[in-house]
Protein backbone atom coordinates (compact mmCIF):
# COMPACT_ATOMS: atom_id res chain seq x y z
CA UNK A 1 0.00 0.00 0.00
CA UNK A 2 1.45 3.36 -0.88
CA UNK A 3 0.70 7.06 -0.72
CA UNK A 4 -0.13 8.38 -4.15
CA UNK A 5 -2.53 10.37 -6.21
CA UNK A 6 -5.54 8.41 -7.36
CA UNK A 7 -4.94 7.03 -10.86
CA UNK A 8 -7.14 7.84 -13.82
CA UNK A 9 -9.44 4.91 -13.06
CA UNK A 10 -12.73 6.68 -13.79
CA UNK A 11 -12.97 8.36 -17.14
CA UNK A 12 -15.84 10.58 -18.31
CA UNK A 13 -16.64 12.38 -15.04
CA UNK A 14 -17.42 15.92 -14.15
CA UNK A 15 -16.17 16.15 -10.59
CA UNK A 16 -12.73 17.56 -11.36
CA UNK A 17 -13.96 21.01 -12.34
CA UNK A 18 -15.69 21.43 -9.01
CA UNK A 19 -13.01 19.72 -6.92
CA UNK A 20 -9.63 20.86 -8.30
CA UNK A 21 -7.68 18.91 -5.65
CA UNK A 22 -8.68 15.71 -7.43
CA UNK A 23 -7.12 14.24 -10.55
CA UNK A 24 -9.28 14.85 -13.59
CA UNK A 25 -11.61 12.40 -15.33
CA UNK A 26 -13.35 10.77 -12.37
CA UNK A 27 -16.98 9.71 -12.23
CA UNK A 28 -18.23 11.94 -9.44
CA UNK A 29 -21.32 9.82 -8.75
CA UNK A 30 -19.20 6.74 -8.07
CA UNK A 31 -17.03 8.61 -5.56
CA UNK A 32 -20.08 10.04 -3.83
CA UNK A 33 -21.86 6.66 -3.73
CA UNK A 34 -18.72 5.17 -2.18
CA UNK A 35 -18.54 8.09 0.25
CA UNK A 36 -22.16 7.45 1.28
CA UNK A 37 -21.38 3.79 1.92
CA UNK A 38 -18.26 4.54 3.93
CA UNK A 39 -20.12 7.17 5.95
CA UNK A 40 -22.63 4.48 6.97
CA UNK A 41 -19.72 2.36 8.15
CA UNK A 42 -17.96 5.21 9.95
CA UNK A 43 -21.27 6.17 11.62
CA UNK A 44 -21.19 2.96 13.64
CA UNK A 45 -19.37 5.07 16.22
CA UNK A 46 -22.71 6.78 16.96
CA UNK A 47 -23.94 3.55 18.63
CA UNK A 48 -27.57 4.31 17.82
CA UNK A 49 -28.67 1.01 19.36
CA UNK A 50 -27.52 2.35 22.74
CA UNK A 51 -29.67 5.44 22.26
CA UNK A 52 -32.64 3.24 21.38
CA UNK A 53 -32.12 1.04 24.44
CA UNK A 54 -31.95 4.13 26.65
CA UNK A 55 -35.27 5.33 25.20
CA UNK A 56 -37.49 2.21 25.23
CA UNK A 57 -40.68 2.49 23.24
CA UNK A 58 -39.42 5.34 21.06
CA UNK A 59 -40.34 4.21 17.54
CA UNK A 60 -38.07 6.72 15.82
CA UNK A 61 -34.93 5.50 17.57
CA UNK A 62 -36.02 1.88 17.16
CA UNK A 63 -36.23 2.44 13.42
CA UNK A 64 -32.88 4.24 13.24
CA UNK A 65 -31.24 1.58 15.43
CA UNK A 66 -32.58 -1.23 13.24
CA UNK A 67 -30.98 0.31 10.16
CA UNK A 68 -27.61 0.59 11.89
CA UNK A 69 -27.67 -3.11 12.78
CA UNK A 70 -27.40 -6.32 10.79
CA UNK A 71 -30.54 -8.45 10.60
CA UNK A 72 -30.31 -11.83 12.38
CA UNK A 73 -30.69 -13.85 9.18
CA UNK A 74 -33.10 -13.19 6.27
CA UNK A 75 -33.88 -9.87 4.52
CA UNK A 76 -31.89 -6.74 5.30
CA UNK A 77 -31.45 -3.37 6.92
CA UNK A 78 -29.68 -0.35 5.44
CA UNK A 79 -26.55 -1.40 7.33
CA UNK A 80 -26.56 -4.70 5.47
CA UNK A 81 -26.04 -2.78 2.22
CA UNK A 82 -22.61 -1.45 3.19
CA UNK A 83 -20.60 -4.52 2.19
CA UNK A 84 -22.42 -5.29 -1.07
CA UNK A 85 -22.25 -1.64 -2.14
CA UNK A 86 -18.52 -1.42 -1.42
CA UNK A 87 -18.03 -4.71 -3.27
CA UNK A 88 -20.27 -3.70 -6.19
CA UNK A 89 -18.27 -0.51 -6.71
CA UNK A 90 -15.06 -2.52 -7.04
CA UNK A 91 -16.58 -3.98 -10.18
CA UNK A 92 -17.97 -0.64 -11.39
CA UNK A 93 -14.56 1.05 -11.59
CA UNK A 94 -12.73 -1.95 -13.07
CA UNK A 95 -13.47 -1.23 -16.78
CA UNK A 96 -11.90 2.22 -16.32
CA UNK A 97 -8.87 0.81 -14.52
CA UNK A 98 -8.25 -1.90 -17.11
CA UNK A 99 -8.67 0.57 -19.98
CA UNK A 100 -6.23 2.96 -18.33
CA UNK A 101 -3.61 0.25 -17.90
CA UNK A 102 -4.00 -0.97 -21.47
CA UNK A 103 -3.68 2.61 -22.78
CA UNK A 104 -0.38 2.85 -20.90
CA UNK A 105 0.84 -0.27 -22.67
CA UNK A 106 0.37 -2.81 -19.89
CA UNK A 107 0.44 -6.42 -21.08
CA UNK A 108 -1.78 -9.21 -19.78
CA UNK A 109 1.12 -10.38 -17.61
CA UNK A 110 1.53 -6.88 -16.13
CA UNK A 111 -2.16 -6.60 -15.39
CA UNK A 112 -2.32 -10.09 -13.86
CA UNK A 113 0.77 -9.51 -11.72
CA UNK A 114 -0.62 -6.24 -10.35
CA UNK A 115 -3.98 -7.91 -9.74
CA UNK A 116 -2.52 -10.81 -7.76
CA UNK A 117 -0.44 -8.41 -5.67
CA UNK A 118 -3.50 -6.31 -4.93
CA UNK A 119 -5.51 -9.41 -4.00
CA UNK A 120 -2.95 -10.50 -1.42
CA UNK A 121 -2.71 -6.99 0.06
CA UNK A 122 -6.50 -6.86 0.50
CA UNK A 123 -6.55 -10.32 2.10
CA UNK A 124 -3.75 -9.54 4.53
CA UNK A 125 -5.10 -6.07 5.36
CA UNK A 126 -8.45 -7.64 6.25
CA UNK A 127 -6.74 -10.21 8.49
CA UNK A 128 -4.59 -7.48 10.07
CA UNK A 129 -7.62 -5.36 10.96
CA UNK A 130 -9.45 -8.38 12.45
CA UNK A 131 -6.36 -9.21 14.52
CA UNK A 132 -5.90 -5.81 16.17
CA UNK A 133 -7.52 -6.86 19.45
CA UNK A 134 -6.42 -10.50 19.40
CA UNK A 135 -3.61 -12.26 21.25
CA UNK A 136 -2.33 -13.69 17.97
CA UNK A 137 -3.03 -13.42 14.25
CA UNK A 138 -6.74 -13.94 13.76
CA UNK A 139 -6.93 -15.92 10.54
CA UNK A 140 -10.46 -15.14 9.49
CA UNK A 141 -11.67 -14.53 5.97
CA UNK A 142 -15.14 -13.00 6.21
CA UNK A 143 -13.93 -9.40 6.45
CA UNK A 144 -15.07 -7.20 3.54
CA UNK A 145 -11.52 -6.54 2.31
CA UNK A 146 -10.55 -10.21 2.59
CA UNK A 147 -13.65 -11.34 0.72
CA UNK A 148 -12.91 -8.87 -2.08
CA UNK A 149 -9.27 -9.95 -2.17
CA UNK A 150 -10.17 -13.63 -2.51
CA UNK A 151 -12.30 -12.96 -5.56
CA UNK A 152 -10.54 -9.97 -7.14
CA UNK A 153 -8.10 -11.86 -9.37
CA UNK A 154 -10.96 -13.92 -10.80
CA UNK A 155 -12.91 -10.71 -11.41
CA UNK A 156 -10.10 -9.12 -13.40
CA UNK A 157 -9.64 -12.23 -15.52
CA UNK A 158 -13.39 -12.37 -16.21
CA UNK A 159 -13.39 -8.66 -17.10
CA UNK A 160 -10.96 -9.32 -19.96
CA UNK A 161 -13.58 -11.38 -21.77
CA UNK A 162 -16.77 -10.33 -23.56
CA UNK A 163 -19.88 -9.23 -21.70
CA UNK A 164 -21.58 -12.48 -22.73
CA UNK A 165 -18.84 -14.44 -20.98
CA UNK A 166 -19.14 -12.17 -17.93
CA UNK A 167 -22.88 -12.85 -17.66
CA UNK A 168 -22.29 -16.57 -18.22
CA UNK A 169 -19.69 -16.61 -15.42
CA UNK A 170 -22.15 -14.86 -13.08
CA UNK A 171 -24.90 -17.39 -13.79
CA UNK A 172 -22.53 -20.34 -13.40
CA UNK A 173 -21.13 -19.06 -10.09
CA UNK A 174 -24.56 -18.52 -8.55
CA UNK A 175 -26.04 -21.82 -9.79
CA UNK A 176 -22.99 -23.86 -8.73
CA UNK A 177 -22.92 -22.24 -5.29
CA UNK A 178 -26.64 -22.83 -4.78
CA UNK A 179 -26.24 -26.46 -5.87
CA UNK A 180 -23.43 -27.06 -3.38
CA UNK A 181 -25.69 -25.92 -0.53
CA UNK A 182 -28.69 -27.84 -1.85
CA UNK A 183 -26.74 -31.11 -2.03
CA UNK A 184 -25.28 -30.78 1.46
CA UNK A 185 -27.41 -32.94 3.79
CA UNK A 186 -29.71 -31.35 6.36
CA UNK A 187 -29.00 -32.02 10.06
CA UNK A 188 -30.30 -35.36 11.28
CA UNK A 189 -32.36 -36.00 14.41
CA UNK A 190 -29.22 -36.60 16.48
CA UNK A 191 -27.40 -33.45 15.30
CA UNK A 192 -25.73 -31.51 18.14
CA UNK A 193 -26.92 -27.97 17.49
CA UNK A 194 -24.99 -26.62 20.48
CA UNK A 195 -21.72 -27.60 18.75
CA UNK A 196 -22.75 -25.33 15.88
CA UNK A 197 -23.64 -22.39 18.11
CA UNK A 198 -27.34 -22.40 17.23
CA UNK A 199 -30.46 -24.02 18.67
CA UNK A 200 -32.78 -26.29 16.73
CA UNK A 201 -35.74 -24.03 17.59
CA UNK A 202 -34.04 -20.70 16.76
CA UNK A 203 -36.78 -18.40 15.54
CA UNK A 204 -34.89 -17.57 12.36
CA UNK A 205 -34.38 -21.17 11.25
CA UNK A 206 -35.83 -21.82 7.81
CA UNK A 207 -37.89 -24.89 6.98
CA UNK A 208 -38.33 -27.11 3.96
CA UNK A 209 -35.85 -26.81 1.11
CA UNK A 210 -34.72 -23.40 2.35
CA UNK A 211 -33.32 -25.11 5.48
CA UNK A 212 -30.20 -25.89 3.44
CA UNK A 213 -29.27 -22.26 4.07
CA UNK A 214 -29.74 -22.24 7.86
CA UNK A 215 -27.13 -20.83 10.20
CA UNK A 216 -24.06 -23.01 10.86
CA UNK A 217 -25.60 -26.21 9.50
CA UNK A 218 -24.80 -25.56 5.84
CA UNK A 219 -22.17 -26.37 3.25
CA UNK A 220 -20.03 -23.27 3.90
CA UNK A 221 -20.00 -23.94 7.66
CA UNK A 222 -18.82 -27.51 7.03
CA UNK A 223 -16.04 -26.22 4.79
CA UNK A 224 -14.86 -23.77 7.47
CA UNK A 225 -14.73 -26.49 10.12
CA UNK A 226 -11.93 -27.96 8.01
CA UNK A 227 -10.39 -24.86 6.41
CA UNK A 228 -10.20 -22.55 9.42
CA UNK A 229 -8.40 -25.19 11.49
CA UNK A 230 -5.54 -25.35 8.99
CA UNK A 231 -4.29 -22.09 10.52
CA UNK A 232 -2.86 -21.66 14.03
CA UNK A 233 -5.63 -20.76 16.48
CA UNK A 234 -6.05 -20.34 20.21
CA UNK A 235 -8.99 -22.76 20.09
CA UNK A 236 -10.36 -25.20 17.55
CA UNK A 237 -12.75 -23.49 15.16
CA UNK A 238 -16.26 -24.88 15.54
CA UNK A 239 -18.46 -22.14 14.11
CA UNK A 240 -18.69 -18.42 13.42
CA UNK A 241 -21.07 -16.86 15.94
CA UNK A 242 -22.59 -14.65 13.26
CA UNK A 243 -22.89 -17.45 10.72
CA UNK A 244 -20.41 -15.80 8.35
CA UNK A 245 -18.19 -18.00 6.17
CA UNK A 246 -15.06 -17.99 4.04
CA UNK A 247 -16.80 -19.37 0.95
CA UNK A 248 -19.02 -16.29 0.75
CA UNK A 249 -16.26 -14.84 -1.42
CA UNK A 250 -17.65 -16.92 -4.30
CA UNK A 251 -21.09 -15.26 -4.50
CA UNK A 252 -19.37 -12.00 -3.46
CA UNK A 253 -17.50 -12.37 -6.75
CA UNK A 254 -20.98 -12.44 -8.29
CA UNK A 255 -21.69 -9.05 -6.73
CA UNK A 256 -18.46 -7.70 -8.20
CA UNK A 257 -19.44 -9.06 -11.63
CA UNK A 258 -22.76 -7.23 -11.36
CA UNK A 259 -20.74 -4.10 -10.63
CA UNK A 260 -18.54 -4.88 -13.62
CA UNK A 261 -21.62 -5.08 -15.85
CA UNK A 262 -22.77 -1.72 -14.47
CA UNK A 263 -19.30 -0.32 -15.13
CA UNK A 264 -19.49 -1.53 -18.74
CA UNK A 265 -22.68 0.48 -19.15
CA UNK A 266 -21.24 3.53 -17.41
CA UNK A 267 -18.11 3.39 -19.56
CA UNK A 268 -20.05 2.99 -22.82
CA UNK A 269 -20.84 5.69 -25.35
CA UNK A 270 -24.63 5.44 -25.07
CA UNK A 271 -26.66 8.44 -23.96
CA UNK A 272 -26.66 9.26 -20.26
CA UNK A 273 -30.45 9.04 -20.13
CA UNK A 274 -30.31 5.51 -21.54
CA UNK A 275 -27.68 4.54 -18.99
CA UNK A 276 -29.94 5.78 -16.22
CA UNK A 277 -32.96 3.89 -17.56
CA UNK A 278 -30.87 0.72 -17.87
CA UNK A 279 -29.66 1.00 -14.28
CA UNK A 280 -33.23 1.42 -13.04
CA UNK A 281 -34.64 -1.40 -15.19
CA UNK A 282 -31.90 -3.86 -14.24
CA UNK A 283 -32.13 -2.91 -10.58
CA UNK A 284 -35.89 -3.46 -10.37
CA UNK A 285 -35.70 -6.68 -12.39
CA UNK A 286 -33.00 -8.15 -10.12
CA UNK A 287 -34.90 -7.23 -6.95
CA UNK A 288 -38.16 -8.76 -8.20
CA UNK A 289 -36.40 -11.92 -9.39
CA UNK A 290 -34.69 -12.39 -6.02
CA UNK A 291 -37.95 -11.89 -4.13
CA UNK A 292 -39.63 -14.57 -6.28
CA UNK A 293 -36.77 -16.99 -5.56
CA UNK A 294 -37.00 -16.20 -1.85
CA UNK A 295 -40.78 -16.51 -1.54
CA UNK A 296 -40.81 -19.75 -3.54
CA UNK A 297 -38.39 -21.31 -1.06
CA UNK A 298 -35.78 -22.06 -3.71
CA UNK A 299 -33.19 -19.76 -2.18
CA UNK A 300 -33.56 -17.37 0.76
CA UNK A 301 -32.23 -13.82 0.88
CA UNK A 302 -29.50 -14.09 3.53
CA UNK A 303 -26.64 -11.61 3.64
CA UNK A 304 -24.56 -13.40 6.29
CA UNK A 305 -23.82 -16.35 4.00
CA UNK A 306 -24.27 -14.31 0.81
CA UNK A 307 -26.82 -16.61 -0.78
CA UNK A 308 -27.27 -16.34 -4.56
CA UNK A 309 -30.64 -14.70 -3.89
CA UNK A 310 -28.85 -12.13 -1.72
CA UNK A 311 -26.33 -11.50 -4.51
CA UNK A 312 -29.18 -10.79 -6.92
CA UNK A 313 -31.31 -8.83 -4.44
CA UNK A 314 -28.55 -6.61 -3.06
CA UNK A 315 -27.12 -6.21 -6.57
CA UNK A 316 -30.46 -4.82 -7.71
CA UNK A 317 -30.44 -2.32 -4.87
CA UNK A 318 -26.88 -1.33 -5.78
CA UNK A 319 -28.01 -0.65 -9.36
CA UNK A 320 -30.73 1.65 -8.01
CA UNK A 321 -28.30 3.45 -5.71
CA UNK A 322 -25.96 3.95 -8.65
CA UNK A 323 -28.87 5.22 -10.74
CA UNK A 324 -29.80 7.73 -8.03
CA UNK A 325 -26.28 9.11 -7.63
CA UNK A 326 -25.60 9.07 -11.38
CA UNK A 327 -28.84 10.88 -12.13
CA UNK A 328 -28.38 13.52 -9.46
CA UNK A 329 -24.64 14.11 -9.67
CA UNK A 330 -23.44 13.35 -13.18
CA UNK A 331 -26.59 14.12 -15.15
CA UNK A 332 -28.18 16.98 -13.22
CA UNK A 333 -24.95 18.30 -11.74
CA UNK A 334 -26.34 18.68 -8.24
CA UNK A 335 -22.99 18.79 -6.47
CA UNK A 336 -24.23 21.04 -3.67
CA UNK A 337 -23.83 19.18 -0.40
CA UNK A 338 -21.91 16.31 -2.00
CA UNK A 339 -18.44 17.55 -1.06
CA UNK A 340 -18.68 15.97 2.40
CA UNK A 341 -19.24 12.54 0.83
CA UNK A 342 -16.68 13.17 -1.93
CA UNK A 343 -13.90 13.64 0.63
CA UNK A 344 -14.71 10.23 2.10
CA UNK A 345 -15.32 8.45 -1.19
CA UNK A 346 -12.02 9.34 -2.87
CA UNK A 347 -10.10 7.90 0.09
CA UNK A 348 -12.23 4.85 0.82
CA UNK A 349 -9.36 2.59 1.94
CA UNK A 350 -8.19 5.22 4.42
CA UNK A 351 -11.78 5.69 5.61
CA UNK A 352 -12.17 1.92 6.00
CA UNK A 353 -8.99 1.61 8.08
CA UNK A 354 -9.97 4.62 10.22
CA UNK A 355 -13.43 3.20 10.86
CA UNK A 356 -12.39 -0.43 11.36
CA UNK A 357 -9.02 0.16 13.01
CA UNK A 358 -8.08 1.82 16.29
CA UNK A 359 -8.20 5.45 15.18
CA UNK A 360 -11.74 6.09 16.40
CA UNK A 361 -10.83 4.73 19.84
CA UNK A 362 -7.83 7.07 20.02
CA UNK A 363 -10.01 10.05 19.11
CA UNK A 364 -12.77 9.00 21.51
CA UNK A 365 -10.35 8.58 24.43
CA UNK A 366 -8.78 11.95 23.67
CA UNK A 367 -12.16 13.66 23.79
CA UNK A 368 -12.77 12.42 27.32
CA UNK A 369 -9.26 13.50 28.36
CA UNK A 370 -9.57 17.05 27.03
CA UNK A 371 -13.30 17.75 27.34
CA UNK A 372 -13.94 15.98 30.63
CA UNK A 373 -15.58 12.70 31.59
CA UNK A 374 -19.10 14.10 31.39
CA UNK A 375 -18.92 16.17 28.21
CA UNK A 376 -21.19 13.65 26.46
CA UNK A 377 -24.00 14.26 28.97
CA UNK A 378 -24.91 17.68 27.56
CA UNK A 379 -28.26 16.38 26.24
CA UNK A 380 -28.71 13.70 28.87
CA UNK A 381 -27.31 10.21 29.41
CA UNK A 382 -29.51 8.68 26.70
CA UNK A 383 -27.73 10.66 23.98
CA UNK A 384 -24.17 10.27 25.30
CA UNK A 385 -22.95 7.94 22.54
CA UNK A 386 -24.56 10.20 19.94
CA UNK A 387 -22.70 13.27 21.24
CA UNK A 388 -19.30 11.58 21.52
CA UNK A 389 -19.83 9.67 18.28
CA UNK A 390 -20.65 12.80 16.28
CA UNK A 391 -17.46 14.43 17.49
CA UNK A 392 -15.40 11.35 16.64
CA UNK A 393 -17.01 11.23 13.19
CA UNK A 394 -16.23 14.92 12.68
CA UNK A 395 -12.55 14.48 13.54
CA UNK A 396 -12.32 11.37 11.34
CA UNK A 397 -13.68 13.44 8.47
CA UNK A 398 -11.17 16.22 9.22
CA UNK A 399 -8.35 13.68 8.84
CA UNK A 400 -9.71 12.66 5.44
CA UNK A 401 -10.20 16.32 4.50
CA UNK A 402 -6.57 17.07 5.41
CA UNK A 403 -5.50 14.14 3.19
CA UNK A 404 -7.74 15.46 0.42
CA UNK A 405 -6.23 18.96 0.59
CA UNK A 406 -2.71 17.53 0.63
CA UNK A 407 -3.60 15.29 -2.33
CA UNK A 408 -2.81 12.18 -0.30
CA UNK A 409 -4.92 9.32 -1.59
CA UNK A 410 -4.37 5.76 -0.40
CA UNK A 411 -4.15 3.24 -3.19
CA UNK A 412 -3.67 -0.52 -3.02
Amino acid sequence: MKKTEIPQDHTQATGAAINPALPQNRVASVDIYRGFVMLLMMAEVLSLSDVSKALPGNKFWEFISFHQSHVPWIWLSLHDMIQPSFTFLVGVVLPYSIASRKNKGASFENILGHTIKRSFILIFLGIFLRSMHSGQTNFTFEDTLTQIGLGYTFLVIISLYSQRVQIGALIFILLAYALAFALYPLPGAAFDYASAGVSSDWEHNLTGFAAHWNKNTNFAWAFDQWFMNIFPRENTFLFNSGGYSTLSFIPTLGTMILGLLAGNILNSSILASKKLKTFIFVGIALILFAIVIHISGLNPIVKRIWTPAWTIFSGGICFLFLAMFYGLIDMKGRHKGSFFLMVIGVNSIAAYVIADGGMRNVINDSLYIHLGKNFDQIFGAAYSTLVSGLLVLFFEWLILYWMYKKKIFIKI
